[in-house]
């Protein structure tokens, strides 16, 4: 697979912390160049790689800003000459609420973020691959994607929508190179699970109970999956929603 990724070049959003540091790496293990985008400026990702011998850049994007989503492209595209792969993975939780409560200002957030924030980066990705005749996209959604969870409806909608948008896309571009998947992770160890449990370990318990495995994802585990959806590997998958979950949804 190391020889598919070698000189390709890869963009990945929320690329600072948990799946997105993960993937970006990942990619670079495999040889791809990488554009680590995020809105939180952390260099721990860019060191990593390039203590590892490979190339990357990092980009400040707020992936619901329209305009931070074209520099971001522009910048990988001045940097590397291409853009092969797209791991949109941005994404926010929102605050917790059933529907009743849930607040303009949180739905607007994580709608902007979550579901516009990937349209507006594929809107900028896809012509560049439509130049080079070839390139694979994969969006980040959740089991929330798939199946309901009491008391998130912004979080839960938007994931809905980004599996919905997936579905879309891979139909428009499907003769026309660029092939377009989705992850649907389930309970991974990251800062976003740790913010939504507050790092305690009771409640950490009752998610690793509920996972059929009996234990958290790890970022790397998603990683993986990414990579497959990139690679030649997955060559006549698209349009897909991989659930990366621990055999939640089968339950």
């Amino acid at each position: 697979m190391e020889n598919q990724f070698k000189d390709k070049v890869a963009i990945v959003t929320g690329g600072s912390f948990g799946i997105g540091r993960a993937t970006a790496i990942l990619f670079a293990k495999h040889g791809a160049k990488v554009t680590i985008a995020d809105v939180v400026e952390d260099s721990e990702t860019l060191n990593t790689i390039k203590k590892l011998g490979g190339t990357a850049i990092f980009v400040k994007c707020d992936v619901s800003k329209e305009s931070d989503v074209i520099n971001m492209v522009e910048q990988t595209i001045e940097k590397f000459g291409r853009i092969d792969f797209a791991f949109n993975n941005a994404g926010i939780e929102g605050l917790a609420a059933p529907a009743h409560e849930c607040t303009n200002n949180n739905w607007t957030n994580v709608m902007n973020v979550n579901i516009d924030g990937v349209w507006l980066c594929m809107k900028h990705q896809i012509p560049h691959m439509l130049k080079q005749g070839k390139g694979a996209i994969v969006n980040n959604a959740s089991v929330a994607g798939l199946v309901g969870f009491a008391g998130t409806p912004a979080y839960v909608a938007s994931k809905h929508a980004v599996v919905g948008l997936t579905k879309n896309a891979a139909s428009d571009y499907a003769k026309l190179g660029i092939r377009v998947n989705v992850v649907c992770p389930g309970i991974i160890k990251t800062p976003m699970i740790d913010r939504f449990t507050g790092k305690d370990k009771k409640i950490e318990k009752q998610f690793m109970d509920m996972e059929p495995v009996g234990r958290l994802g790890k970022p790397e585990e998603v990683a993986e999956a990414v990579i497959w959806l990139c690679s030649d590997a997955s060559s006549f998958v698209t349009g897909q929603a991989l659930a990366v979950d621990g055999g939640w949804v089968a339950q």
